[in-house]
């Protein structure tokens, strides 16, 4: 009996409230379900207006940076819709509490990610700054410094929203640096890998896209961390280096070179004249002095040694460029000369051999029937 009258009252609580509720329900829908859909009508509305009263006298730059904060002014319109949704119902104080404190903690996590974007090192702020202020800093630098402004910004959020939610800081700073020495102990490598990084940064031994030659890895630098530096090897392995390694090892930056080394011994035959030696000397050093790929301030050719079986004519020269494939054109065109000018002065290239001379003629016989 008593079910029965708990199930009347819920009936006729349903029967009075129910229409109310359907109401507040298709209010709440299509409130949400508009700003949805215009999200991005209103997105571009509000930079259009902000770029008319604000930033009509740098009109490109400003595009720029309102594109950092596109997507998150696209969501802060269906979050407010969603806002504005909820309260089309009835709610008591407390909930109404809550739900303006998760409003703002989303509008905090969407101004920090507008920001985020706009930190980037290949934002158009960064950009701008350098070239205003006619700065060429290290692309290095730049990652780092973009980096530790992300960190900044993120700690900022946190602190902001802990706050909305009513969390001690304080309390949190002071337990910081109660188990801050407990922490320094625990993270030690993780400071000097930090710290690694710092002095890699401002004593500036290698740029991101430079191939670098360390005694543990050799390859091209693709991002400097907080932690550690990534380099990609030629054979397409990336590579993880500590900064505190990093830092402590000799680097040999080889894409710093003005100009490449080529050196090596022409080895051309023994029975050759004394003319002919001096004749291509002569015209190889020429060829080289009229090579465009060549850097002219050290150029040697000489007649360096004699040898077992040949005579060595030594070559030291650069070529102007510094890259591999290009470098490698060059060494060859520079090959096919020297063919060329051996070829016209009738010089052959000394070949490997041994000669066998016998005491007695008839054991030479007896040795080449066997």
């Amino acid at each position: 009996m008593e079910f029965f009258h708990s199930f009347m009252d819920l009936l006729q609580n349903f029967l009075i409230m129910g229409p109310l509720f359907l109401k507040n329900f298709i209010l709440a829908l299509l409130v949400f379900l508009f700003f949805l859909v215009t999200k991005k009508f209103f997105t571009e509305v509000i930079f259009k207006l902000l770029l008319k009263v604000f930033f009509h006298t740098h009109l490109e730059l400003a595009e720029k940076i309102l594109l950092s904060f596109k997507k998150p002014m696209q969501f802060f319109f269906v979050i407010l819709g969603f806002y504005l949704a909820i309260n089309c119902f009835p709610l008591s104080l407390e909930k109404q509490i809550l739900i303006s404190k998760l409003f703002r903690t989303v509008l905090v996590f969407l101004f920090t990610w507008g920001l985020y974007d706009l930190s980037d090192v290949d934002s158009v702020l960064f950009k701008k700054i350098q070239d205003k202020a006619n700065i060429q800093l290290d692309k290095i630098l730049f990652s780092f410094i973009s980096k530790f402004i992300k960190i900044i910004l993120v700690l900022i959020a946190i602190t902001i929203i802990a706050q909305e939610w009513d969390y001690d800081i304080n309390g949190l700073i002071a337990g910081l640096g109660l188990g801050g020495l407990a922490f320094a102990l625990a993270a030690q490598d993780s400071l000097s890998n930090i710290f690694g990084g710092i002095v890699i940064v401002f004593d500036k031994p290698f740029s991101i896209g430079d191939w670098v030659k360390t005694p543990s890895v050799e390859g091209t630098v693709e991002e400097l961390g907080f932690r550690s530096t990534k380099i990609r090897t030629f054979d397409q392995s990336l590579v993880t280096v500590p900064n505190s390694t990093l830092a402590k090892e000799s680097i040999n930056n080889r894409s710093k070179r003005g100009k490449r080394q080529i050196t090596f011994n022409l080895r051309i035959a023994i029975t050759t004249p004394r003319e002919k030696i001096e004749n291509c000397i002569s015209r190889i050093k020429a060829m080289l002095k009229e090579h465009p790929g060549v850097h002219q301030e050290t150029i040697f050719v000489s007649f360096d040694n004699f040898g077992e079986d040949s005579l060595m004519i030594f070559l030291y020269f650069f070529t102007k460029t510094t890259v591999w494939g290009e470098y490698l054109q060059v060494k060859e065109d520079i090959n096919l000369k020297i063919m060329g000018i051996l070829e016209e002065e009738g010089v052959t290239i000394a070949l490997p051999s041994r000669k066998i001379i016998y005491d007695h003629p008839e054991k030479a016989k007896s040795a080449f029937k066997a």
